[in-house]
């Protein structure tokens, strides 16, 4: 199978991630955001949303959105639990992560990161910060309750949440007050199989 896109993006290391503590193979295909490539008919053709991640399987079939793809793939391992109510939790988190986390983290890592903080932008980057601090204390009581998101045991919860809470400090959040959170980070860190954020590097042109 092929997995579509950028080593800078949270949404598309979650995958990553996953794919290497489930110790399966895949072909990585580099998309280079800032340059256009998502916008292309070719890529357009095999997600007509024009975002990644995008997976797509031996058979040929397509899948976007980060978390249905680690729901996906994580389908009949210990990371994702069998019993209904356990994944209803699983859902609540990564529901929670697309609506209260990454609109406010992402969005100010991308500003910082990605544009480089332009002044234009700068104002938004600022707004954000308060939407991400309030998503990170929600974390902090569940995490100061539980080793993990949904419990004792590691879920693609965490992987949905690990992605861009690990790199809060490239959008301006310092962790420092959150001591659950970071021993958290810590925790699957050490995860046999744990593989870093690693960004592409794409060739500049002359």
């Amino acid at each position: 199978m092929k997995i579509y896109g950028d080593g800078r993006s949270g949404n598309c290391y979650k995958l990553q991630l996953l794919m290497s503590l489930l110790g399966r193979d895949y072909e990585w295909v580099p998309v280079n955001i800032l340059a256009g490539e998502t916008q292309t008919e070719a890529f357009k053709q095999l997600n007509p949303n024009g975002k990644i991640p995008l997976l797509v399987t031996d058979e040929g079939d397509t899948l976007s959105e980060s978390n249905a793809i680690l729901n996906y793939l994580a389908e009949g391992s210990q990371l994702l639990p069998e019993d209904r109510w356990q994944r209803a939790l699983v859902l609540q988190w990564q529901f929670f992560e697309q609506y209260s986390h990454e609109p406010f983290i992402a969005v100010a890592r991308y500003i910082n990161l990605y544009l480089g903080l332009p002044d234009d932008r700068r104002a938004e980057y600022v707004t954000k910060q308060e939407g991400g601090h309030r998503a990170l204390v929600v974390m902090e009581q569940q995490l100061s309750q539980t080793p993990f998101l949904c419990g004792e045991q590691l879920t693609i919860a965490d992987l949905s949440l690990y992605a861009y809470t690990h790199v809060a400090h490239e959008g301006g959040f310092d962790l420092t007050t959150y001591p659950a959170i970071r021993q958290w980070l810590q925790r699957i860190e050490q995860l046999p199989g744990y593989v870093p954020m690693r960004p592409d590097v794409f060739e500049q042109a002359e």
